[in-house]
């Protein structure tokens, strides 16, 4: 068929390299306020938390694969909760899982970020975009298969349509909103941890600690490092791109 020979074609062309993205001052700071605006207001969070979520459950798949469990499902629920069931040896393989959960927003932000600085932004949307098709596979509830559809759907609307001049800026604002994404569920954890102990049994650095011998505090810091370092490798890039 003609659209998906057309879709096809603009994935395979996004793998050529372009040159690096260049910024100047009011435009980035024009960017970020939008970021902002999508992921800090309630409301907008509705929306794309539900995508953050989806990333969070795809980090703690991605993991549980590299260490050869295997995946039965995943569920992303529309209260911005979400499940993987995986099975394998425990131990290892199951705390590895377990903690790549709230770190991976940031990784893949900071992934998109360091694909506009070194001249891949294309290669990274389409990467994302078959990345996405790929994951459906995975889930097992109806909220989950409409985010996972809307999210791969977003991203083969953004390989075909979106301009290349404009492709770079398109990238680069996905990974500053998961960036800031990726913070506020961090905010959230801790906030249970320190304020609504009734909600602690759910977070994954309590899971964490109950399949391991290090305390919970230990998990959140090692949230706190993967996202605080992914966060200023980010700013650090941008500030580089500024002429």
């Amino acid at each position: 068929m003609e659209i998906i020979d057309r879709w096809w074609q603009a994935v395979l062309a996004g793998f050529s390299k372009s040159d690096p993205l260049t910024l100047t001052p009011w435009p980035l700071l024009g960017l970020v306020a939008l970021c902002v605006l999508l992921t800090v207001p309630r409301a907008s969070w509705r929306i794309f938390g539900l995508y953050v979520t989806f990333v969070h459950e795809l980090g703690h798949a991605v993991a549980a694969l590299v260490t050869g469990r295997f995946i039965h499902g995943l569920k992303i629920r529309l209260d911005h909760s979400g499940e993987l069931v995986s099975s394998g040896k425990p131990g290892f393989s199951a705390v590895f899982s377990g903690f790549w959960g709230y770190p991976a927003p940031a990784v893949v932000g900071l992934s998109l970020v360091g694909a506009t600085y070194f001249g891949h932004a294309s290669a990274a949307l389409s990467i994302g975009a078959l990345a996405l098709l790929g994951s459906l596979i995975f889930l097992r509830n109806w909220a989950g298969i409409a985010v996972a559809l809307c999210s791969a759907l977003a991203a083969q609307l953004l390989v075909v349509f979106t301009p290349a001049r404009a492709m770079a800026w398109v990238v680069l604002g996905l990974g500053l909103m998961l960036l800031v994404g990726s913070v506020r569920d961090l905010l959230k954890v801790i906030g249970v941890h320190t304020r609504r102990r009734g909600l602690v049994a759910s977070s994954d650095a309590y899971i964490l600690a109950t399949r391991s011998w290090l305390p919970a505090w230990f998990w959140l810091l090692g949230f706190i490092v993967v996202i605080g370092g992914a966060v200023m490798i980010s700013g650090r890039m941008i500030f580089l791109m500024l002429r």
